[in-house]
């Protein structure tokens, strides 16, 4: 009788697919998907390696062959998290396999751009808006993609508060700063804001003493040096060096800069 009641299950044209799913799996979609949420939980909360304390357990992921990281990210949110970390890159570094490595990058999501930023942050590289033609009609792009060498993939990060290109950008203390350059319609811009990795968001911070594009920026000691570039106020590349002191959130001029751009 199980085989035939089997066969008649298979064979009723009245049962779907998703009718099938419900009956079957009635305790998975009841009482307020209680248990989906428990089976989600236990995931989480469960450990990296079952059996093995966590800082075992991740050097074990540690020691895995570049090659198979992507496939090791798709296993389970847990391990593809803890690839995502600066730990991860920390742990491979005392074990003596953080290499260096040149890549061809899978496409990048959005439209194509040019004017864009990029800057390396904990392991990671962040390519930050640019300059888009689409359907004809050129715009400036506030969009920002991260690039995972580990996971072999990109994915999107919050938006930065202005759309901008052909601005200056850096690094400094674990925290990515945006500078100047232009903005919708055009507009040169004096406006800076900042990323941080840990809350995932940019903020608008002190502005530039003057509106300047084509400028290039780098860390040093701390601070945030603008260099080079045009300025409204000035004929030519500008000489003037802005610094800005991240612990006191002001910037300082460098008059007597020596600064070409090439």
């Amino acid at each position: 009788m199980s085989g035939f009641t089997s066969k008649k299950r298979f064979l009723d044209t009245s049962m779907s697919f998703s009718t099938l799913i419900t009956h079957e799996n009635h305790q998975v979609y009841s009482n307020g998907n209680r248990l989906l949420a428990s089976r989600v939980a236990n995931d989480i909360d469960s450990s990296i390696l079952p059996g093995l304390p966590d800082d075992v357990a991740k050097y074990c992921l540690a020691l895995v062959p570049r090659r198979y990281l992507p496939a090791m990210g798709a296993v389970c949110k847990k391990w593809r998290s803890f690839l995502k970390t600066k730990e991860f890159i920390t742990v491979r570094k005392l074990a003596g396999l953080l290499e260096e490595w040149l890549f061809l990058l899978p496409p990048m999501p959005g439209f194509t751009k040019a004017g864009f930023g990029v800057v390396v942050l904990n392991g990671k590289l962040l390519v930050m808006a640019g300059y888009s033609v689409i359907d004809g009609t050129g715009t400036a792009s506030a969009d920002v993609y991260e690039y995972d060498c580990y996971l072999n993939s990109w994915s999107k990060l919050s938006a930065m508060n202005v759309a901008r290109y052909d601005f200056a950008c850096a690094e400094v203390n674990g925290k990515v700063y945006a500078a100047g350059g232009y903005g919708t319609g055009r507009d040169s811009l004096s406006s800076v804001e900042m990323y941080d990795p840990e809350t995932g968001s940019w903020t608008l911070i002190e502005s530039l003493r003057r509106p300047r594009w084509g400028c290039f920026a780098c860390g040093f000691d701390g601070k945030l040096y603008v260099m080079g570039g045009r300025s409204t106020f000035t004929i030519g590349n500008s000489r003037f060096v802005e610094v800005y002191d991240p612990e006191k959130h002001t910037w300082c001029e460098m008059k007597n800069g020596r600064v070409i751009t090439i």
